[in-house]
């Protein structure tokens, strides 16, 4: 038997499902995918499997990730304009703290295998090296976005200081590309560097574009 329809009432309509950027499953599935470099480099370490020299592979993989979860992280605002998807926004948190945890990967690994945890030998080492002393720069930058990336750091430092002192990550991605190159200089080998220097190029430049085409007291996060 169809059912009634009282006059004057429209038909109920089906509840739409979710968009698929805001299901509850979004945020653990990306959070799990963030983790599967370290579940790598962790496997590789205790298989033996990172090559001849271990403890190079580790920090220069740490160090890659990195440098990749900050240009994820300065893509999710353009990426949230080009495609409409505003719900892009609510991952822009997590890919910035997987790029300070991987920096800190990156860090231990250096102050562990590099200098076996000696503190006076690190002190020394940094400033002698200038792609050391970069990117420790950078990595220190990172520790004020780190500890206020939460709604209560906001609140306490207003939206307009918090903003400001999170544009820092403009400095800390060209610091860790000037890391990235000093590093790969050695070696002569610059393909992957061209790589980087052309995505954060076209990251950084579409602020810059949009910064002077819209009106003053806007902002691109």
């Amino acid at each position: 038997m169809s059912a009634v329809l009282k006059p004057g009432l429209p038909p109920a309509t089906p509840a739409r499902p979710k968009p698929l950027l805001l299901h509850p499953a979004a945020k653990p599935l990306l959070f799990v995918l963030c983790l599967l470099p370290f579940g790598w480099l962790f496997y590789g370490a205790w298989a033996d499997t990172l090559g001849a020299n271990p403890a190079e592979a580790l920090i220069r993989a740490t160090g890659d990730w990195t440098l990749r979860f900050l240009c994820l992280t300065l893509a999710v605002t353009p990426l949230r304009q080009w495609t409409g998807q505003a719900a892009l926004a609510r991952f822009r948190r997590m890919l910035g703290l997987f790029a300070f945890f991987y920096v800190v990967l990156h860090f231990l690994a250096y102050a562990w295998l590099d200098m076996g945890f000696d503190l006076q030998t690190i002190v020394t080492d940094i400033p002698k090296r200038p792609f050391a002393l970069v990117g420790f720069t950078a990595f220190m930058l990172m520790i004020p976005l780190a500890a206020t990336s939460f709604n209560r750091a906001i609140k306490a430092l207003g939206a307009r200081r918090w903003q400001l002192l999170h544009r820092a990550v403009y400095a800390i991605v060209l610091l860790g590309l000037l890391h990235f190159f000093w590093m790969r200089s050695a070696k002569n080998d610059f393909a992957e560097v061209a790589v980087y220097a052309a995505v954060i190029a076209v990251l950084l430049g579409w602020r810059l574009r949009t910064r002077f085409a819209r009106p003053a007291g806007g902002s691109a996060a």
